[in-house]
């Protein structure tokens, strides 16, 4: 039995597996929804899937004609989905506790990846589903036309939208317990600029901030749309916080470091050459 929850803790779950795959999926509408570069699932029988509690704190969108996604309306944690003949329960593996014993077996919709994320472990690469899924094909969403100097992002159902000129102050892969759930997905994918390179342009009015509560800064922003990850700022701090999954091109800086590498998901291995650290990494 594996139980899961939001970053709130509103909403939780439990799995009564066997877990039968675990995928990673990078297409835009996934990256949009978590906030991160990929969002890692795994799949058990839907019979032995129960909510726990906060079936009332659930929102739906529908993604697509042939799909929709379901989030946290206090948190914004993307929630799993139980297909409609209750065959299949596909969790979002970033809300798992614990181990569920089961490893990465393949990335689908690399054809749709984001340009900038190299994939450096060996699965299985497949341009839209797997065979064996015999899925429906991807959707092309539209893509804003490119102006020079300036990095443009949106939530999942464009809502919101934002964009920021000149080049990131620094970007950074968190692995802690919080980023994960808040996204979830392995591990958070954040950039931060100054606000004066910042500019919203649409969409204040459906975000959503919430701070953890015991936590001195931690918080999230998301669309009460989609629940697609957004922008927040941190006046005090003089930055802004950009889910990497909500750009729609390339921020011209690649990750610099993966932090807080000691509170891990058990079931990721970090595979690149990006430079690791157990907490913060030291101030230079």
């Amino acid at each position: 039995m594996t139980q899961g929850s939001c970053l709130c803790g509103a909403v939780r779950f439990e799995v009564d597996g066997p877990f039968t795959a675990m995928l990673t999926c990078h297409c835009s509408m996934c990256r949009k929804e978590h906030g991160s570069l990929f969002a890692t699932f795994v799949s058990a029988p839907g019979a032995g899937f129960r909510w726990l509690s906060g079936q009332d704190k659930i929102e739906t969108y529908a993604s697509s004609d042939h799909g929709a996604r379901s989030f946290c309306n206090v948190c914004g944690s993307t929630l799993p989905m139980v297909t409609p003949d209750n065959s299949l329960a596909i969790v979002p593996a970033g809300l798992l506790e614990g181990d569920p014993g089961i490893r990465l077996q393949g990335h689908m919709f690399v054809g749709s990846k984001a340009p900038w994320y190299q994939i450096t472990d060996g699965a299985p690469q497949y341009d839209a589903y797997p065979p064996e899924f015999n899925g429906p094909p991807g959707i092309d969403r539209p893509m804003p036309a490119h102006r020079d100097g300036v990095t443009q992002g949106s939530c999942l159902c464009g809502d919101v939208a934002f964009e920021f000129s000149g080049a990131p102050g620094r970007v950074m892969n968190c692995h802690c317990s919080r980023c994960r759930h808040s996204r979830a997905a392995a591990h958070a994918t954040n950039i931060f600029v100054k606000p004066d390179q910042f500019r919203l342009l649409r969409g204040e009015d459906k975000i959503r901030r919430y701070k953890v509560p015991d936590a001195q800064r931690f918080s999230v922003c998301f669309c009460t749309h989609c629940g697609g990850k957004v922008p927040l700022t941190y006046p005090e701090l003089e930055i802004v916080l950009i889910p990497a999954g909500a750009l729609d091109e390339s921020p011209g800086m690649e990750p610099m470091a993966h932090i807080f590498v000691g509170s891990k998901a058990p079931w990721f291995e970090i595979t690149d050459t990006v430079p690791q650290f157990e907490e913060y990494p030291p101030r230079t």
